[in-house]
């Protein structure tokens, strides 16, 4: 059966759906892009360092349970008085409330109408500096910050001077904070419990530049004196002082190695991410591999960014997000049984186990089976903003799932993004999440026999998406002069809508071509697009691969003879 397009797909026989109670509109809001995301990875490019001359920036949103919806703030005035509340957007626990903006603008997931986008990871850094009075959580400093900003620059002055204000209740955290024209890294810690306060830093990446950061610390030794590309709290190093944790001269200060010194779960675990993207754009990178392995002290630390080898694509970074190693010292593959019967480039959660006294741990790539939610960012300068910002959408792990377009004017989420009735524990086919871990769970255990048929579809999707784009954008642009900017809205949304449900059309079909094509283990065959099937009408003879040469060699090393068939008698 042909896979380059979903169309050729068995049709999908859908299964009723558990009904529930539509959840409130504060919920709804709540469980949005901005939940939970404890294990994340940000990859950010420069205008000058992509082929197009965008800027882009990604986020996969890493937590083990989260589900989430593509949230969207519209827009609006609010008089003069009106407060907000703030709920934590881990565990919606009210925190607060802080003074409304006279002026709100249009959000949709982590893009906002002005081409202004936002994402992070979260290090930690020294427990003591968590302020649990604080009113502000990373999550929703990040939707505050793209409901008043017009640019990267302005969305940094609103974060800072909220948690200056109201306080900062997270543990360490790196922003990733883009328009169309500038990528910055920003880092914010608190000041400890009841200071209701923060120390922070930003630094703008250049734009021939790549940086990237996932978990872990990335700002080291900045320069306050440059005031154009730096961006810091006044009490940076004064804080660090007052607690005895720096006694050096102001220009060898570091960020990182006061407030967050990389360990070997740092290096290991986080950096390594980093590590990996940026090997592939530097061909000289493995000379920090020892940094990435986390086992020498001694090792030299990786630049926060490289100017890279060539320049990158969108489809570059799509692929990046889908990084596990490959080719590398780190890859699983490596691991002998660790990728199991059908090489499994994912292991079980969590990264550390315990066994016979010692502490072993697994690897952790980029592509990571406990996305929610991922995205890459595209903000293009020369296009008018309706146009110029997308959001490229996937509701899950970014390897499993095709990058849909959601346009930053958009004002309505697709059905299959926020899908009434789902939830965490609530299935639902007409929901992107749990369509997509429908798919994905099926995949993983079987990776190397199920997956080509996942990749032909989600590579026929995404090119074709990302070849509809200007087409689509010319017609944008031609109605922008003549029909103006509320037919110019509609018209993208109902594009993105389209797509996005096109692919969980698509993906239904593929769940249920794959357990077709691929149950029990066998594989059905194929011919013109179609099972093949007897001549009197039954399914034709199942293909049954059983073990690979190399994995059916692991387990005579581990078994011996134990299930070595005995010689026949003369």
């Amino acid at each position: 059966m042909g896979l380059t397009s979903c169309e050729s797909l068995v049709r999908p026989i859908y299964v009723n759906e558990i009904k529930v109670m539509k959840r409130t509109i504060a919920v709804l809001f709540a469980v949005c892009v901005v939940a939970a995301a404890s294990a994340c990875t940000n990859l950010i490019v420069g205008k000058n360092a992509s082929a197009d001359g965008s800027v882009m920036c990604t986020y996969s949103a890493d937590d083990y349970g989260m589900f989430c919806n593509l949230c969207h703030y519209p827009a609006g005035r609010h008089a003069n008085g009106t407060i907000r509340k703030i709920f934590d957007g881990d565990t919606k626990v009210y925190h607060g409330e802080i003074a409304e903006a006279p002026v709100t603008y249009n959000v949709i997931g982590n893009i906002n109408e002005f081409q202004v986008a936002i994402a992070e990871t979260t290090y930690g850094g020294r427990e003591e500096m968590v302020d649990p009075t604080g009113v502000l959580d990373y999550g929703s400093l990040m939707h505050v910050a793209l409901q008043r900003s017009k640019t990267a620059r302005e969305a940094i002055s609103v974060m800072t001077s909220l948690v200056e204000r109201y306080g900062y209740c997270s543990e360490g955290e790196t922003f990733t904070i883009c328009d169309p024209n500038e990528a910055w890294i920003m880092e914010m810690m608190g000041m400890g419990p009841g200071s209701k306060s923060a120390v922070w830093v930003a630094l703008r990446i250049p734009d021939n530049a790549i940086c990237a950061h996932a978990n872990q610390s990335r700002i080291g030794k900045f320069n306050m004196k440059d005031k154009q590309n730096v961006i810091c709290s006044k009490n940076v190093i004064k804080y660090a002082r007052k607690m005895g944790w720096y006694d050096g001269k102001d220009e060898d200060f570091s960020w990182k190695n006061t407030y967050a010194r990389p360990d070997f779960g740092g290096r290991r675990f986080c950096d390594a991410r980093v590590w990996s993207f940026f090997r592939h754009f530097d061909n000289n990178f493995d000379k920090y591999l020892p940094w990435a392995l986390g086992t020498d002290p001694d090792a030299e630390d990786m630049p926060l960014w490289i100017v890279p080898n060539r320049k990158l694509k969108l489809q570059d970074v799509e692929m990046c997000m889908r990084d596990h190693y490959e080719g590398t010292a780190l890859d699983i593959s490596n691991r002998k049984i660790a990728g199991g019967i059908w090489n499994m480039p994912y292991q079980p959660t969590p990264l550390k186990y315990e066994l016979d006294g010692k502490t072993y741990f697994s690897e952790r790539p980029i592509s990571t089976q406990q996305t929610a939610f991922t995205f890459v960012a595209q903000l293009r300068s020369w296009l008018p903003r309706e146009i110029g910002g997308v959001l490229w959408f996937g509701n899950d792990d970014s390897n499993m799932v095709a990058f849909t377009p959601i346009y930053c004017s958009n004002t309505r989420q697709p059905e299959c993004y926020n899908t009434p009735g789902a939830d965490a524990v609530t299935f639902s086919n007409k929901n992107a999440f749990w369509v997509c871990n429908w798919v994905s769970n099926m995949v993983y255990p079987r990776y190397s026999q199920m997956f080509p048929s996942l990749q032909a579809v989600r590579d026929s999707l995404d090119n074709s998406y990302i070849a509809n784009q200007s087409e689509v954008e010319a017609k944008a642009l031609e109605m922008l002069k003549t029909d103006g900017h509320d037919a110019v809205v509609k018209y993208l949304n109902d594009y993105s809508i389209e797509k996005a449900q096109q692919m969980l059309d698509c993906w239904n079909k593929l769940a249920i071509y794959l357990i077709v094509k691929y149950n029990d283990m066998t594989i059905k065959p194929e011919k013109n697009g179609k099972f093949e099937r007897t001549d009197t009408g039954i399914g034709a003879t199942v293909a049954r691969p059983g073990y690979s040469k190399e994995y059916a060699r692991e387990m005579k090393n581990i078994s011996g003879d134990k299930y070595t068939e005995p010689a026949a008698k003369k």
